[in-house]
């Protein structure tokens, strides 16, 4: 009996039909093996087709390239997702471009129960890369199964993994190309350690070359996985922004953090929140307040309770009295009483938000509940 993955994977080799075409024949014929067995003369009837098209379909080489493919993924132990089977990534599912085939090599659950998407500049500034570690830092303290995706690429990307890995997040990337290769090389030692604690994704089959379009091409994966896509840095032109775009267009939230009106790498994300296609997000209590994750979370416990947990942690407990002096006092001026560095102190402050005992004002000025 003939390994059905085989068919499977020839549906994505078709010279000529992409993903829309090849979910088109999925619908007219119930399954990809039923489209090889199909008689040449009925696919040409088919909307959209014609004789070229069903003549690459009916191709021997078609299927002789699957089973190549077939023996690569089976020598390398990686994984097939086709776009009818329950393992699929139901989110990216509902896209209309979803890609048929994925090939995943890893460990984690695609279809987690939040995944985010990072995404950014190449050139990242050390404003960006300390927004995009204190926010996964804080997520990773509520959210430990918190899956962060981006695509491996320099700058942001590189920056979401790093951080993920750091603070024991599972993180995946999607790439552009087969996954017979890492590009750039000089990220293979954090694909590796991926592998281990997220995984790598694409939809290209070995031999693919990480070309230019392929890198556009794999955005509407990084968009379509994930719950919300947050945009840490951004020119006014780039592949973020392409990706904020089609998570915009898929009804998935997007969120981008704000910068200087001046700064050449914030001016994608404010335009974006300009336009209306990103919220504004500063800190990670903003993305779990908008995304509305805090609604299904245990109940804080009872005051008496929470002083006793702020005795065991001296910081906690000179913040809260700080405050109660204080009534409000912004975040700067709390790492000068505390003296502790910006981003130590916003993972504890988030903390004590989460545990209903603070509440952060515009401005970064915190009081009290």
């Amino acid at each position: 009996m003939t390994d059905k993955r085989i068919y499977q994977i020839g549906l994505t080799m078709i010279n000529g039909v992409g993903d829309v075409l090849a979910r088109q024949l999925l619908q007219t014929f119930g399954d990809a093996e039923a489209v090889f067995a199909e008689k040449r003369q009925t696919l040409e009837k088919i909307p959209g087709f014609g004789s070229l098209t069903a003549a690459a379909i009916k191709s021997p080489e078609v299927l002789l390239q699957a089973e190549k493919e077939l023996t690569f993924i089976e020598k390398n132990q990686i994984s097939c997702y086709f776009l009818t089977d329950e393992s699929y990534p139901k989110r990216l599912k509902e896209c209309s471009d979803a890609p048929v085939l994925l090939y995943f090599k890893g460990k984690v659950d695609l279809n987690n129960t939040h995944i985010v998407s990072i995404v950014g500049t190449r050139h990242i500034t050390e404003y960006g890369r300390t927004m995009a570690e204190e926010l996964i830092h804080a997520l990773s303290a509520s959210y430990p199964d918190l899956l962060v995706v981006s695509g491996l690429a320099y700058g942001v990307d590189i920056c979401a993994h790093r951080s993920a890995l750091k603070y024991g997040l599972p993180t995946v990337a999607v790439l552009a190309h087969g996954l017979d290769r890492i590009y750039p090389s000089s990220h293979r030692s954090v694909a590796v350690e991926m592998l281990s604690h997220g995984g790598l994704l694409s939809d290209f089959p070995s031999g693919t070359e990480p070309d230019k379009p392929n890198f556009v091409r794999r955005n509407r994966i990084v968009a379509g996985l994930a719950e919300a896509t947050i945009v840490m840095e951004s020119a006014e032109k780039g592949g973020s922004l392409i990706t904020a775009d089609l998570a915009f267009s898929y009804g998935h939230d997007v969120y981008a953090f704000p910068g200087r009106v001046n700064d050449y790498y914030s001016k994608g994300c404010n335009a974006l929140i300009r336009q209306n296609k990103a919220g504004l997000i500063t800190s990670a209590s903003d993305l779990v307040s908008a995304l509305c994750w805090d609604v299904n979370k245990t109940p804080s416990p009872a005051p008496v309770q929470a002083e006793l947990f702020f005795e065991e942690d001296d910081r906690a407990g000179i913040v809260i009295k700080l405050l109660r002096e204080k009534g409000e006092i912004h975040i700067d001026q709390l790492a000068t009483e505390l003296n502790l560095p910006v981003r130590e102190l916003s993972s504890l402050l988030f903390e004590l938000e989460m545990n209903g005992r603070i509440k952060t004002l515009p401005g970064n000025i915190y009081k009290l509940m």
